[in-house]
């Protein structure tokens, strides 16, 4: 058995990519998109079906040129999503706009948007995942949302103080970034390079998967944004990883030796204290970790950069 291959039999493996043929070639079980995957799709002449049903849809909604381009934009991530729905069996991960990251109200009203759009064409809400940034308000807005039977999936997740969060909040998962705490940490050390077992973005994966089994959070882990295959191997065992195409090709031409990693059985043994939080205390602890803090104002600002990229895009093409 190849790396790819090994790894499956201990974590469900999901295709971080907007690529369907991609996903045909790897055969995950799950597929997540962002602003940034999709506009380099729609950049391929191949997508331009998608592109035109979504402007058609937004020009039969509104004479607006603004709420025009808003309908497009939700309509052609959904477009995404059904095609991959298509392929993958379980799930598939569709972001409300990162600009509505500090706006409970209007996160709530776009991910019911989104999943109207989704149940209109025939499909259940149970295979979708609203993704939505890691922020006080956004997961306000998720703990809402799956009271409603609108699942989640937490993103620009860096520190266990937002993973206890969502935990309690009742979302479905998170997405921990593990390439982008690694990032960080190799600029602040001044270094190009630290060892997968002593990754931090790995340590902090880990130390969320073992604070959740420890007290018996039903919230998923899906440990994301890797920068070498090496912190791959080193997550076996979390509850799912999605993963490049790059990655998954690696995985898949390996064959080194897959063992798991991370065992729900070890965390429960594990000496942890439990933390209580409140919206204080999550603001406080967040602002103590300057790494979480700096990385999530990043990730919000680079996803809202995208899908002004992707907006002005699609205007072009109207």
């Amino acid at each position: 058995m190849n790396s790819l291959e090994q790894l499956k039999k201990y974590t469900k493996v999901v295709a971080d990519t907007g690529d369907f043929e991609s996903i045909k070639q790897f055969l995950p079980v799950d597929s997540t998109t962002n602003p940034s995957l999709i506009y380099a799709a729609a950049q391929d002449p191949k997508y331009d079906y998608l592109l035109g049903d979504a402007i058609a849809y937004a020009q039969a909604r509104s004479k607006d040129k603004t709420a025009q381009l808003s309908y497009c934009m939700d309509r052609l991530a959904v477009n995404f999503g059904l095609e991959i729905l298509k392929i993958v069996p379980g799930r598939v991960s569709t972001e409300v706009d990162a600009r509505l990251s500090f706006d409970t109200k209007a996160t709530i009203e776009k991910a019911r948007f989104l999943i109207r759009l989704y149940e209109s064409s025939g499909i259940s809400r149970d295979r979708i995942l609203i993704k939505i940034a890691a922020t006080w308000e956004g997961i306000k807005a998720a703990e809402i949302l799956e009271n409603d039977g609108i699942h989640t999936n937490l993103t620009l997740l860096f520190s266990e103080v937002q993973a206890i969060a969502c935990a309690e909040a009742g979302v479905q998962l998170i997405s921990p970034f593990v390439g982008r705490i690694l990032d960080w940490y190799k600029k602040d050390r001044g270094v190009n390079h630290i060892d997968a077992k002593e990754d931090p973005g790995v340590l902090s994966v880990t130390e969320i998967y073992n604070y959740y089994k420890k007290f018996d959070y039903k919230t998923e882990i899906m440990g994301a944004s890797f920068r070498n295959k090496e912190e791959i191997i080193e997550l076996a065992g979390c509850d799912l990883l999605t993963i490049s195409p790059q990655l998954l090709a690696e995985l898949e031409a390996s064959d080194l030796k897959i063992e798991q990693k991370l065992n729900s059985d070890k965390a429960k043994s594990k000496e942890i204290e439990k933390i209580e939080l409140d919206e204080k205390a999550f603001r406080w602890l967040l602002n103590e970790n300057a790494m979480a803090t700096e990385k999530l104002a990043e990730g919000i600002r680079k996803f809202s950069a995208d899908l002004v990229k992707l907006e002005k895009f699609i205007a072009t093409k109207f």
